[in-house]
Parts: structure tokens; sequence; C-alpha cells
């Protein structure tokens, strides 16, 4: 069995991965199993050097809690987000707090609407970076990245419950319901963060 800790708070992202690898030899730890706690800045300028950054944080804690990190084989990050064309490719690394500190799912959907109220180009795609660090004999593997993106469109309005953060408003490429509205294993075949697991699973040979 592979244990995994996943950089993450986030428990939509960590309830994704678990379904993705269920049946497989890959065991998922949160970030609250491993006893992190406090923030991890991310100051990058792009999804790579954010999920970089959060898989080093990660890494270090590790490192000062050697008992911790005994049963731990890797360090697995995840830096994703929304590009819209009418937008100049914005939400982008901004995607989780578009609408300010503090701000929610909610406010995030509302905040993209009315940026697009009236706009004939509802054009975006979702993009993953994720960052794999291996932990061998004691250190750290260079980090091993692997990328997933869904293209779609935005909608006028929201369109389901399901799902998190702009799932409700994110129609995909080929589809004719939003993200919010499809079951899990669908969204998973075909989301930015499911085609970059595909990746990841290709890496780790499961």
């Amino acid at each position: 069995m592979t244990t995994v800790v996943l950089a993450t708070g986030n428990a939509g992202k960590l309830g994704e991965f678990r379904s993705c690898f269920e049946g497989l030899d890959v065991r998922f730890l949160s970030l609250k199993e491993i006893g992190f706690e406090g923030d991890i800045v991310e100051d990058g300028k792009t999804f790579r050097a954010n999920a970089e950054i959060k898989a080093r944080a990660v890494a270090s804690f590790l490192d000062r809690n050697p008992d911790r990190a005994a049963t731990v084989d890797a360090v697995l990050a995840d830096d994703s987000g929304l590009e819209v064309a009418a937008l100049g490719g914005a939400p982008g690394i901004h995607t989780a707090r578009f609408a300010g500190p503090g701000a929610t799912n909610s406010s995030n959907i509302d905040k993209l609407l009315r940026c697009l109220e009236g706009a004939a180009d509802r054009r975006a795609r979702f993009v993953c970076t994720l960052c794999l660090l291996r932990r061998r004999g004691g250190s750290w593997s260079a980090p091993e990245f692997r990328d997933g993106a869904c293209e779609g469109t935005i909608l006028e309005a929201r369109e389901g419950e399901g799902g998190f953060g702009y799932d409700p408003v994110f129609r995909p490429e080929g589809r004719d319901v939003s993200f919010a509205l499809m079951d899990g294993a669908e969204k998973d075949r075909i989301s930015h963060r499911g085609r970059a697991i595909q990746a990841l699973r290709a890496l780790l040979g499961v």
C-alpha cells in the first residue's frame, strides 16, 4: 500500500482523489490526519509553482515530524483553477479567492456571473497541475508534474447543487449539463482533475 499525503484542506478535492483511486493500493491522508495546521502561502505565479509550494510545505512539515513521516511514501499537491477567455484567463491562480479574502464558492460564482453579464463569449477551461514528491531513503525526490484540462463554457445561471467550487456554472464541452449535475464517476472521467489523476496513475503504475 502506497500512502500519500494530499496537500489540501479542500474536502471536495480529497474526496475526488479517493474516489479515483478506489480499489487500488493507494491510500490518501488529509492534512488533518497528519496533524498539519496553518496556512500555506501560495505566492507562485503559475499553477505549477503553487502546486510545488504546497507539496514542499507539507514535505518540510514531515521532515520536522519524523514519527508522522515514517509511514508516508509521498506528498501530492494539486493547484487548479478556472480560466475564462473573456476575462483574459482570469480568475486563474486566484480562482479560490476571486471574490476577495474570505471568498466562498457562492460569492466567487456571483462575481464571475457579474463579470460575464451580457458577454457573448463564455468559453472557459478548468486546468489542474499535480506535483508529486516521493520519499526515498529519508529524503524527497525531485518534483514530478502531471497536468489536465477540461474545456467548456460558463452558464448564465447556476445549474444544480452538486460538486464544489464553480461546478454549478461550468458546462464541459460535449455535455448538456453542468458539472454540478453529473454523478461523481462521470465527472471524474472528463474533468481537469480527473485527467491529471489518470496521468498520475500511469506515473505511479496503478
